[in-house]
């Protein structure tokens, strides 16, 4: 199908993302010390016997990796700070080396031509504040805005769009389901981690204000009941609290969902001030729906199940329904009415294989499509950013996922753009005079 009819605003940043773990490598290079999630790779391992220590070596071929992102046209680059690279021990001294790795990174977006988007926080910490209880401890808070004033006092004169915190859903359920954790599950005790992250989120908010556009990043599905009966349409109001709406109304309405009449998470109104300090965006970041039926093993009483109508399954068995897009992002706009302006921060479909990747393609431009809708109708979306620049690895789920619009060769390190890279680069081109 033509893309035509993808001419999105003048402005509209068209980036890509990527992750300090996921990319870097150089896992002890030049002073870094170890986060929790080498520590998890080099202790149990992930799929495959897999770790991050080299990952796509980005740490030693910065340049290169710059260059293809210019090859695309972009104008943003979402990326993240690791932060045991710059404060090996999450507290006190700092890794001079580290830092100015960043500085590279981020200079040399400038000279392309690039806006840097620096998420401050996704998924990785030293493993000392692992050991004093991560997330779970609400002195994590105050650390963590301790490190986002060391990264603004370094880099906050070029860099001016910040994430505070990416997927802290994600964050909190790969502790309750134990992924992220040796000690094993924590079950419904994790949920307290969700006050902790928004706690920090809104401690750096107030240390960024005047510094630029300060943001979170949020994976939302949207959420479906599997049918009519009264027991999955309950667990479906459970899953939208506990998923789509726990960050959402505590960041917008100052308070957690309810359930059954109560809040699932009990928060301080001095805590949930701090929490609700105002943002200039929020970053979404969507992959596929969730039908949602009753389930007396699921953590809270519900569970994911297939979407009829979805031709079939992502590697992930996510289901591939990219028509949904729009069903998500009417939803937010009707429920938060409030909603500041909006960046597509992820967004991808992971293959199995080489270069001739035109499902992604597919995908892609169908949510794009829905993007485009949703502007027309009047929603603030300003930006969209494609998960992911390259292959890298997801997590526990190793090397064999790969979103990337970069082929990455594991055994070589050897980069080939696909198609779906210069189907990319050659939509950004056709923007033409609406590029901004």
């Amino acid at each position: 199908m033509a893309d035509d009819d993808l001419v999105f605003p003048r402005g509209f940043h068209w980036g890509a993302a990527t992750a300090a773990y996921q990319v870097e490598g150089g896992w002890d290079a030049d002073g870094k010390g170890p986060s929790n999630w080498d520590t998890v790779a080099h202790r149990r391992g992930f799929a495959d016997g897999a770790t991050g220590d080299v990952a796509c070596d980005h740490y030693h071929r910065l340049a290169e990796d710059l260059d293809l992102m210019a090859g695309l046209g972009l104008t943003s680059y979402r990326f993240s700070v690791s932060w045991p690279r710059v404060q090996p021990q999450g507290r006190g001294g700092w890794n001079p080396r580290g830092l100015e790795f960043y500085e590279r990174l981020v200079d040399g977006l400038l000279e392309r031509g690039i806006r840097p988007a620096l998420t401050l926080y996704h998924w990785d910490h030293p493993q000392p504040l692992e050991d004093a209880g991560g997330w779970m401890n609400r002195d994590m808070a105050d650390w963590y805005a301790d490190y986002v004033t060391g990264i603004v006092d370094r880099l906050g004169d070029r860099v001016t769009r910040w994430i505070t915190i990416n997927e802290p859903l994600s964050v909190m359920y790969a502790a309750m389901t134990g992924s992220s954790r040796l000690a094993g599950p924590l079950g419904r005790d994790g949920l307290a981690m969700a006050r902790n992250l928004l706690l920090a989120h809104g401690f750096a908010v107030q240390r960024l204000r005047s510094s630029g556009e300060v943001g979170i990043a949020l994976n939302l599905s949207g959420i479906m009941a599997a049918s009519s009966d009264p027991g999955d349409v309950r667990a479906a109001v459970r899953a939208e609290a506990y998923e789509d709406r726990l960050f959402l109304d505590p960041l917008f309405c100052k308070q957690f969902p309810r359930v059954d009449g109560e809040p699932v998470l009990d928060c301080d109104p001095a805590d949930l001030d701090v929490i609700a300090t105002p943002i200039d965006f929020l970053g979404v970041n969507w992959y596929a729906p969730a039908r949602i039926a009753a389930s007396e093993t699921g953590l809270f009483g519900y569970a994911r199940v297939d979407l009829p109508g979805a031709p079939k399954k992502n590697m992930l068995g996510w289901p591939i329904a990219p028509e949904y897009f729009g069903d998500l992002l009417a939803w937010l706009r009707r429920s938060y009415p409030g909603l500041p302006p909006v960046y597509i921060t992820e967004n991808g479909l992971p293959l199995d294989g080489g270069t001739q990747d035109y499902e992604r393609i597919a995908y892609l431009a169908d949510c794009l499509r829905q993007i485009k809708s949703a502007i027309d109708m009047g929603m603030d979306i300003r930006g969209y950013h494609v998960w992911s620049l390259m292959d890298n690895l997801e997590w526990e789920h190793s090397y064999r996922p790969r979103f990337g619009l970069v082929h990455v060769d594991f055994a070589t390190l050897q980069r080939t753009p696909k198609e779906s890279y210069h189907w990319y680069k050659a939509l950004i081109a056709r923007q033409g005079s609406w590029r901004g």
